[in-house]
């Protein structure tokens, strides 16, 4: 974790130097409470991290940016949660590879107000799912920022020449999916309704200059497990390891920005076409199709194989499920076709992209 000269600070403020501390502290006891990661040689500490590759390994990397207002919110989103999707939105990038998590780097820029009890709990979150997926912090950035903005670099390894790709899908292929389909858009909505009923109980403050910040919302014990797949979303890092394994896939991607953007981005790397059937999308009970077809931050896995490779209908605990087929890509027809009781027609890509929203 890098930290710039020392400066003066307000009486009682924690600077730059004791949150390096902090973090790194976490970090030690992290790796400490687990098996040594083979692949880090030098964490925490120097100007650089150091990470050894074994014979016949290639080095994965990925970033992934998250920033407050965008990404979530202060006052929706617990600490916990915010800091689990910081690393999960990366950890969900290497499983769509096959690669297995070596190290993450966390840049973190706060406002001086974020520095105390809520960066404890941010890390809190983040380092349970580190832990999880046995993953070192080897280093990073810190600055005090107008916005709470995390970016997150992660390296993983893979054999050689084995890396999971979006290029390969052929037409004929069949396309699968693990998990269900949008139930981190279902707990979205679910978690805008539970702020818009917190904003309708508040008290009005119109004689007031200056609103008093919200903090994040209470989580009712209820609504826990339906919200968990938008507040802590499970990347299929396994799932990815074991595709690699089998060499299964012909091409793949995660379901980071929606089902029919993801799809989108696979067919254009590999110039092929594909068709969806409705009735096979595997889609969480509380979702609507549109969820499922549009909504992002599921983070399952989409894949490709050929029609004549048997592919399980679970993988690591996970359920698998076929939900078309790649076509060949021809001029004057739709690039996805989503085929329904009443037909088949254009499914336009309509998940998140930056930049496109109003």
């Amino acid at each position: 974790m890098h930290s710039g000269p020392a400066k003066s600070t307000p009486s009682g403020w924690k600077g730059e130097l004791s949150l390096v501390a902090l973090i790194r502290g976490r970090a030690v006891r992290q790796s400490l409470s687990g098996k040594r990661n083979p692949w880090l040689r030098l964490g925490i500490g120097d100007d650089c991290a150091l990470l050894r590759l074994r014979a016949g390994e290639e080095l994965a990397l990925t970033t992934d940016l998250s920033i407050a207002g965008r990404h979530f919110r202060l006052d929706w989103h617990p600490p916990e949660a915010i800091g689990h999707r910081t690393l999960a939105r990366g950890l969900s990038d290497l499983a769509a590879m096959g690669a297995r998590p070596v190290a993450a780097f966390l840049s973190l820029g706060l406002p001086r107000k974020l520095t105390g009890d809520w960066l404890r709990r941010y890390l809190d979150g983040f380092f349970a799912l580190a832990e999880a997926h046995k993953i070192a912090l080897a280093g990073g950035d810190l600055a005090e920022s107008p916005i709470a903005v995390a970016d997150i670099v992660l390296a993983g390894t893979v054999g050689r020449g084995k890396a999971l790709l979006r290029s390969g899908a052929k037409p004929g292929d069949l396309l699968y999916v693990t998990g269900e389909l949008g139930a981190a858009a279902a707990g979205l909505e679910q978690l805008k309704q539970l702020a818009g009923r917190r904003t309708k109980s508040r008290p009005s403050r119109k004689t007031e200059s200056q609103p008093v910040p919200l903090q994040p919302l209470r989580i009712p014990a209820r609504l826990a497990p339906s919200l968990a797949p938008h507040l802590y979303p499970q990347p299929r890092v396994s799932q990815g390891l074991w595709l690699v394994r089998s060499s299964i896939p012909t091409a793949a991607i995660d379901l980071s920005d929606g089902l029919s953007t993801d799809l989108a981005h696979l067919l254009e790397e590999s110039g092929v076409a594909a068709e969806i059937d409705t009735a096979a999308l595997p889609t969480h009970p509380a979702a609507t199709l549109s969820q499922a077809l549009h909504g992002g931050e599921d983070y399952d896995l989409l894949f490709t194989a050929a029609p004549s490779t048997p592919v399980p209908r679970r993988i690591a605990g996970v359920p698998v499920t076929r939900i078309g087929r790649i076509l060949r890509a021809q001029a004057g027809t739709p690039r996805i076709a989503l085929v329904t009781a009443h037909g088949s027609h254009a499914l336009k890509p309509r998940g998140w992209e930056h930049f496109s929203q109003p």
